[in-house]
């Protein structure tokens, strides 16, 4: 048996985390001593492990409480569900890794590439995270629609809105030099912000938010770095030029 602190230690999470887990309900303790302590037994142990290979896949804790509480739930099976995802995983690091190292030799002068390969490995699913990611930190019920909508287009206006998004991306790039208030980058930004308008639409506050987002959560800002190592700066820069020009 394993108490909270002992837990805590060993699979990385917070005593608070297990705490919360008790509360709502997604992982109880084996037992609770005399002493208010909780204890951890094994079922415990692999039932937490699949928490966090949930968790670690980005699933809420209210949809892991709700497979993880079916009365078919088999572990195995999840397992081998986990892997296959982790793999995948695996597969597509692998070659944003190559897209890293080519963009490298790209900006150092030692290969020439074409303003495609910036966006290898970008799967869709990534995209869409970017307009998602921000809208959680507002209404869960926005980001529920939002998925609703992304799902609701066939699979020839996904491809075309994904590449409507790379071609802003790289028409910004483009622009940079021009800088943040010129007539032709402000032209871009309208056109990012009514990209936006294919997930959710956005205040002008949270299209701050969501730069600063780009800039701030290292998961955004290494993605934007492959693209251009000064490309998120150079997005909050001329989003806040925006945003001002229409709240004046």
């Amino acid at each position: 048996m394993f108490t909270v602190k002992q837990l805590s230690k060993m699979a990385g999470v917070t005593p608070r985390t297990l705490h919360h887990y008790d509360d709502i309900g997604l992982l109880k303790p084996s037992r609770v001593g005399d002493n208010g302590y909780r204890y951890y037994g094994e079922e415990s142990l692999l039932k937490l492990q699949q928490i966090l290979f949930y968790r670690e896949l980005d699933f809420p804790l209210d949809d892991i409480k709700k497979i993880m509480g079916r009365h078919d739930f088999d572990v195995l099976n999840a397992l081998q569900n986990h892997k296959d995802a982790l793999l995948k995983q695996v597969a597509r690091m692998n070659h944003l890794l190559t897209t890293v190292d080519n963009t490298i030799q790209h900006l150092k002068g030692e290969k020439n590439m074409d303003p495609k390969g910036l966006f290898e490995g970008f799967s869709e699913e990534e995209q869409e995270k970017y307009a998602l990611e921000a809208e959680k930190i507002y209404d869960p019920e926005t980001v529920r629609e939002s998925n609703r909508k992304w799902k609701g287009y066939s699979a020839g206006k996904k491809e075309a809105i994904m590449a409507e998004g790379r071609q802003v991306y790289e028409d910004m790039i483009a622009a940079m030099p021009k800088g943040i208030s010129s007539a032709e980058v402000q032209a871009i930004v309208e056109r990012w912000r009514n990209h936006m308008d294919y997930f959710w639409t956005p205040d002008l506050d949270q299209l701050l938010g969501l730069v600063n987002g780009y800039n701030a959560d290292p998961r955004f800002k290494a993605n934007f770095d492959k693209m251009h190592p000064q490309l998120a700066q150079f997005m909050r820069d001329a989003v806040k030029v925006y945003v001002e020009k229409r709240k004046n």
